[in-house]
């Protein structure tokens, strides 16, 4: 087989590898924190009922930037880390924003936002499934099955914004930054235990822990950024946010991520 063919048979998107939910979980703490860097340091602090547009701002120009990214992405004619990994951190943040905007701004709060981004989430899954007859990612190689894959993403980073919320802050479960934590880990530990040791669809792991990752990244993300007196640390969410991203470049040069192979 020649590289080419090689290639040609090869996804877009990295294998799943320990390295890649590692940088995964710090992508999304970087979401939550540079999420809230902009709508509450850099447009002004809104307001727990969504007065004032900062979180549609926040929402609006991290859009802007999700689909700069997912064009160059899927223009790309191989896997890139680099690209993959901004595109991913594109995902995070403009779903930390929509998922705020969605949560407090329409006043539907955090069960009603959940409730609806999963939604999304399964009638996308749901469509690409009807569409392409696979969910899976290690079908990635092309630009229709990228658009699926990118969109059900966004809205899976945005569910596990509001995931993350509603277990942390909401008056009905207030766990705190740290037992939400716990709580998520918990579960991702589940599934890793299911993956190795059942039998269980791999696609639906996937998507599961997928999803898991982000409220997890998002109440560590609050927690480092958060007021002390609710429980946070209070650093700056600049710093914050310049350490996490530090850390993902660290990883994705030291740490070498292969294109997984399709199912193809």
């Amino acid at each position: 087989m020649t590289e080419q063919d090689r290639q040609e048979i090869l996804s877009k998107v990295p294998e799943l590898t320990l390295v890649f939910w590692i940088i995964k979980i710090l992508a999304t703490t970087l979401g939550e924190t540079g999420g809230d860097a902009m709508t509450m340091s850099f447009l002004g602090e809104t307001t727990a009922e969504g007065t004032g547009y900062g979180y549609l701002i926040g929402t609006a120009v991290f859009g802007v930037i999700f689909l700069i990214a997912v064009a160059i992405q899927i223009k790309a004619k191989k896997f890139h880390p680099a690209i993959y990994w901004i595109t991913i951190i594109a995902t995070t943040t403009v779903g930390t924003t929509l998922a705020d905007y969605v949560t407090r701004s329409l006043g539907i709060g955090y069960a009603g936002g959940s409730a609806l981004l999963l939604a999304l989430v399964l009638l996308t899954l749901f469509i690409w499934y009807r569409t392409l007859g696979s969910v899976s990612v290690d079908t990635v190689s092309e630009p229709k099955v990228e658009i699926f894959y990118w969109l059900t993403i966004m809205f899976s980073q945005t569910l596990g914004t509001a995931l993350g919320d509603w277990t942390a802050d909401d008056v009905g479960l207030d766990l705190g930054y740290g037992g939400a934590a716990i709580v998520f880990g918990s579960l991702l530990l589940v599934i890793a235990a299911m993956y190795f040791w059942t039998k269980v669809s791999r696609t639906a792991l996937f998507w599961a822990a997928f999803i898991l990752t982000r409220p997890l990244g998002a109440v560590v993300g609050d927690f480092l950024d958060k007021p002390t007196e609710r429980g946070g640390l209070e650093l700056s969410r600049y710093a914050a946010s310049a350490v996490l991203l530090i850390a993902i470049a660290v990883l994705v040069v030291i740490f070498e991520q292969k294109p997984a192979e399709t199912g193809h």
